[in-house]
């Protein structure tokens, strides 16, 4: 039995941690900024603001876990969210998480990161025939305040695994996640009449299903690997080949007209995206999963092409 926190313990993926991980035996406590409305039988379910320094160091202490999972994060912005809020809650709340690990002799930590931490840029996974390895730099572009975010954040970790080596950590790039329930920024992209691809752009996505994220996370508190492991199914998507699934044409525009397009709009008030939206895109990161497999361990269930096709019977039913 390992004692456990999960910040963002009541959220999409947390839920679903904290279950597998108490259903294991594990002692969990669960720290969100509200309790669940079905609280998980024999854990321990706390209010905590991630933004809070004290509450956070409070808690850690209180719990006195040997593994934190670190999942509050700001994924889907919602109405009167700001970037001030979005980087209080990935970059502050992380730092607040890691000093209290430190302070309180955690002994592993386990954040969920993202692909969007490579940023977006035209000479993406060039080594590797555009895929990206744990190996490549994460460089997320400061235009987009989760790619950025996830980047500060993974710099922080990278600096405490230098200074602090003593506490284990297992970071994990995560793809674009689909599952039965899932209904974000991207699957809404899918849902349009037509798909929009950017003029010599494939601009192919990797995916993974959420009972596999799930389950690495689970794995990732207890397995014998650490460090830095993509988190994405085998293969790739490009835009044409999702549009040919779903049975929908693509709309192919030059990006210079796109750009021009979405800096008017935004100027203007009819779209909340500007014109650096062209790069996210253009250049999105395409995740190698070979560390994850072979490093780690995990053999994802369902391949990119598997999990999408999934997601896609599954939202019509």
């Amino acid at each position: 039995m390992t004692s456990v926190l999960v910040t963002g313990g009541s959220g999409f993926l947390g839920s679903s941690v904290v279950r597998g991980l108490a259903a294991a035996g594990h002692r969990v406590t669960s720290a969100d900024l509200r309790l669940p409305a079905e609280p998980v039988d024999g854990v321990e379910h706390v209010v905590l603001d991630v933004t809070d320094a004290g509450a956070v160091d409070a808690g850690i202490a209180a719990a006195a876990p040997e593994v934190v999972v670190h999942l509050a994060s700001v994924v889907t912005p919602g109405k009167g969210s700001s970037r001030a809020l979005e980087r209080a809650v990935d970059v502050d709340g992380s730092r607040f998480v890691l000093e209290a690990c430190l302070a309180h002799g955690v002994r592993r930590l386990v954040v969920s990161s993202s692909g969007a931490a490579y940023g977006y840029h035209p000479d993406n996974g060039a080594a590797h025939g555009g895929w990206l390895t744990e190996d490549d730099p994460v460089r997320g572009n400061e235009e987009f305040a989760y790619s950025h975010h996830k980047r500060l954040v993974e710099e922080m970790l990278a600096a405490a695994r230098d200074e602090h080596p003593a506490l284990e950590q297992v970071v994990l790039r995560i793809g674009t996640i689909l599952g039965e329930t899932v209904d974000n920024q991207i699957t809404a992209l899918f849902e349009r009449p037509r798909l929009l691809r950017i003029r010599g752009a494939d601009s192919p996505f990797v995916f993974v299903w959420d009972t596999d994220v799930v389950a690495v996370i689970e794995r990732a508190v207890t397995g014998p690997a650490t460090g830095v492991f993509n988190v994405a199914g085998d293969g790739a998507l490009t835009i044409d080949e999702i549009a040919g699934l779903l049975g929908k044409p693509t709309l192919v525009v030059p990006e210079p007209v796109l750009r021009l397009a979405l800096a008017v709009g935004s100027r203007l008030g009819l779209t909340p995206y500007g014109p650096e939206q062209t790069r996210f895109l253009r250049y999105r990161p395409v995740l190698d999963n070979s560390r994850l497999k072979d490093d780690f361990g995990y053999r994802p269930t369902r391949t990119s092409r598997e999990a999408f096709d999934e997601w896609r019977v599954r939202r019509r039913s």
